[in-house]
C-alpha cells in the first residue's frame, strides 16, 4: 500500500503541481486508511465498497468533524480513481459514495478600526528596532496585498527591489498574479529593506551567505515561518487591544477581501487578487457584508427590538 501511496503522490505532484502542504494532507490521510484496511487483513487492492463506508462510519464514531471526513472522503476518491485509470483495479470502490456535506461556514473578518489597531501595534511590537520595522512591514503587506501567509512568509526579496507600485505573488499550483501595494505598504517596505540590507550586510562581511528571502531566519526553511508569524499576530492583537481569539493571518486575508468589496470592488478583480481559481470561492465575502448589513440594522434601526 506504501508503494500505491508513494506512486500517487510523484502523479499529483508532477500532473497537476499541487502543493507540499496538499502532498502532506493526501499522505497523512491514506495512511491512516491503509493501517483501517491493515487491522481488517486487506489492501488496496482488493478495498471493496463496505470497507470504504465502513472506514468513514468509524471516523464518525470518533467525533471527527464533517469537514475533516469530507476530505478523507475525496482523498480516497482521488486514489482509487488514479488506481482504476492506471489499471491497477478493474472498479472504482469509492465512485458512488456520498459523503457528509461541508457545512459553509462565513469567513471571520474585522473591521478596519480593528486591522488598523494592529497596523499600529506592530510598529511597537518587538524587542529591537529590526524587529519592529521587520512586524510593520509584514502586517502592512498582508492587509494591502491579501496574500497567503505561506507567500508572504516566503517572498522573495527581489520581488520589492526597485520601489514597485506592483508585487509578482507566486501563488497555489505554482500561478503567479500581480498585487497592488498601497503607499503605507511601500513605506513599510522601504523601511524595512533598508534595516534588512543593512543587516545582511554586516553578516556577509562575517562571512554569512545573504538569502534571497525578504523575511530571512536562521531555521531550516531559511525564512520566517508561519506559524512563527501566526504567533506575531497574535501578539499584535494583545498589544492593540484587540481579542486574539478573533485574529489569524488568514483573518487579515478575510479582511482584505472584505473591505475592498464593501468599498465597491469588482468581485472579479478581488477573485485576480486572492489568486481563486473560481469566482464562486471569492463570492463568500458576498455573505459576510450581507451578514454585516443585517446586524447594523437589527442593532440599530429603532424597530428592531420589536
Amino acid at each position: 500500500m506504501q508503494n500505491w501511496i508513494e506512486t500517487f503522490l510523484e502523479a499529483m505532484y508532477a500532473e497537476h503541481d499541487a502543493s507540499e502542504n496538499t502532498l502532506k494532507a493526501y499522505a497523512a490521510d491514506l495512511r491512516e486508511f491503509s493501517a483501517f484496511l491493515a487491522s481488517a487483513n486487506t489492501d488496496f487492492a482488493r478495498t471493496t465498497r463496505d470497507d470504504v463506508e465502513g472506514y468513514l462510519i468509524s471516523l464518525d464514531q470518533r467525533g471527527m468533524a464533517q469537514a475533516t471526513r469530507a476530505r478523507r472522503l475525496s482523498s480516497l476518491r482521488q486514489l482509487f480513481r488514479f488506481s482504476f485509470e492506471e489499471g491497477w483495479r478493474e472498479d472504482d470502490p469509492a465512485t458512488q459514495i456520498r459523503g457528509p456535506r461541508k457545512k459553509r461556514h462565513l469567513p471571520k473578518t474585522l473591521s478596519e478600526v480593528e486591522v488598523d489597531s494592529l497596523l499600529e501595534a506592530a510598529q511597537t511590537t518587538g524587542r529591537s528596532e529590526t524587529d519592529r520595522l521587520r512586524n510593520s512591514c509584514l502586517i502592512q503587506l498582508l492587509y494591502a496585498t491579501g496574500m497567503r501567509v505561506s507567500e508572504l512568509v516566503s517572498l522573495p526579496v527581489a520581488a520589492v527591489r526597485g520601489n514597485p507600485e506592483m508585487l509578482l505573488v507566486r501563488g497555489k499550483g505554482d500561478k503567479e498574479r500581480l498585487v497592488p501595494l498601497s503607499p503605507p505598504a511601500k513605506m513599510a517596505v522601504a523601511a524595512w529593506l533598508k534595516r534588512r540590507d543593512a543587516d545582511e550586510e554586516t553578516a556577509r562581511l562575517k562571512g554569512k551567505q545573504p538569502s534571497r528571502f525578504l523575511f530571512p531566519s536562521n531555521g531550516k526553511l531559511g525564512h520566517l515561518t508561519r506559524i512563527r508569524f501566526y504567533t506575531l499576530v497574535k501578539e499584535f492583537a494583545v498589544n492593540g487591544g484587540v481579542s486574539p481569539d478573533a485574529v489569524t493571518p488568514h483573518t487579515l486575508r478575510h479582511a482584505f477581501a472584505t473591505h475592498l468589496l464593501a468599498g465597491g470592488a469588482d468581485l472579479r478583480v478581488i477573485q485576480m487578487l486572492l489568486g481563486h481559481a473560481d469566482v464562486a470561492t471569492t463570492e463568500i465575502y458576498t455573505h459576510v457584508l450581507d451578514e454585516n448589513l443585517k446586524k447594523l440594522v437589527m442593532d440599530h434601526h429603532p424597530l428592531a427590538d420589536e
